[in-house]
């Protein structure tokens, strides 16, 4: 009987490892779970509050820099080629650029990192074309998409969190560098990737919804194949995006969606059509700000087929359902919400009376 007895706990034994790293990916109890929507529709969010610290420390705000005076001279008319933030006082281009240079610049280079040397007017550097046109995204972003970010807003620290380059961009994926002869066009799919949560598929579903204005859509709208059908293909580059989208946000589906049908916007909550904005602000951004930077970038800074770093939802929101838990930076940085209008002429004097 020791024989049988022994060969069985080295079998147990050899499990261990298999069984511990089969449940790596599981999470122990207890959740926390919260209910969005009408009972039995399963519309519940479900947290696991052990990572709580983890979020918060990945969204912590930095100290606002001391506010600056408003009156005073115009950067625009003290400075040379200030052409975004002209319509600031010196005051406040000077506190909104040492602010800059703590979100983006790599500490080793501070100012260096966007002006070449002492003449700070020279646009040779492509790091300071880049940062001017981002400037004029994040104002954009601040004036014209209420309906995505609310009065919350967006400043440069949103996405970069302290480094130059923001740790979640995408490029267009090349594919697989060796095809298999067995396995024909995958279309994408069965490669496991971060970009879709990890799922089996198609890995590049931003080229597909957040560079071109495809359809996205699961459900068809019609019964026979043309405009209002979805492809089965088409369908599954919008569950990857999907998934992409709920891991970015760190949500379920039903954050959005009402479980008694996925499709219908009657029933769902809220943040489905603040999402349905984010949508399109992110293919506006791509579109009229980061793909015309490609001829500004070395080759070093473009994806593999030479296409520029674009956003998507994770490079806001890395986790959260707000950027930075929803904390505003735009009350201590009002210089970014938008251009200030122009002070008003002063009125031309009356003349004077004529004399009797």
């Amino acid at each position: 009987m020791r024989f049988p007895l022994r060969f069985t706990a080295l079998r147990l034994a050899a499990l261990v490892p298999v069984l511990g790293a089969l449940l790596a990916g599981c999470e122990r109890p207890p959740m926390d779970t919260q209910q969005i929507g009408y009972r039995g529709t399963g519309m519940e969010q479900v947290q696991n509050p052990r990572l709580a610290d983890q979020l918060a420390s990945r969204n912590e705000v930095p100290a606002a820099l001391p506010a600056a005076p408003s009156e005073g001279p115009l950067a625009g008319t003290v400075y040379q080629n200030v052409q975004v933030l002209d319509d600031l006082s010196v005051a406040e281009f000077t506190r909104v650029m040492l602010a800059i240079t703590q979100w983006v610049a790599p500490p080793d280079q501070s100012c260096a990192y966007c002006h070449a040397g002492a003449d700070l007017a020279n646009d040779d550097l492509y790091t300071k074309v880049v940062s001017r046109r981002m400037l004029q995204m994040v104002r954009d972003i601040n004036s014209n998409w209420e309906n995505h970010v609310g009065t919350t807003g967006v400043t440069c620290f949103t996405c970069h969190r302290g480094n130059a380059v923001p740790a979640n961009i995408w490029f267009k994926d090349p594919g697989p560098a060796h095809a298999s002869l067995t396995a024909g066009n995958k279309a994408g799919q069965n490669s496991p990737s971060p970009a879709v949560a990890m799922a089996s598929l198609p890995v590049d579903p931003f080229s597909q919804f957040l560079e071109t204005p495809n359809p996205i859509r699961v459900v068809s709208t019609a019964a026979l194949p043309g405009a209002g059908n979805s492809s089965t293909q088409q369908t599954e580059q919008t569950y990857g995006l999907m998934m992409h989208m709920s891991q970015s946000l760190g949500v379920n589906c039903t954050f959005c969606h009402n479980s008694r049908s996925f499709a219908e916007w009657d029933g769902s909550t809220p943040q489905r059509s603040t999402s349905w904005h984010g949508i399109r602000m992110v293919r506006n951004l791509n579109g009229t700000y980061l793909e015309p930077l490609t001829p500004a970038f070395p080759a070093a800074r473009l994806g593999p087929l030479g296409d520029v770093g674009k956003v998507n939802c994770a490079t806001c929101h890395q986790g959260a359902n707000k950027p930075l838990l929803g904390v505003s930076m735009l009350g201590d940085y009002p210089e970014l919400a938008g251009r200030r209008a122009a002070p008003p002429a002063p009125a031309a004097a009356e003349p004077a009376a004529a004399g009797p």
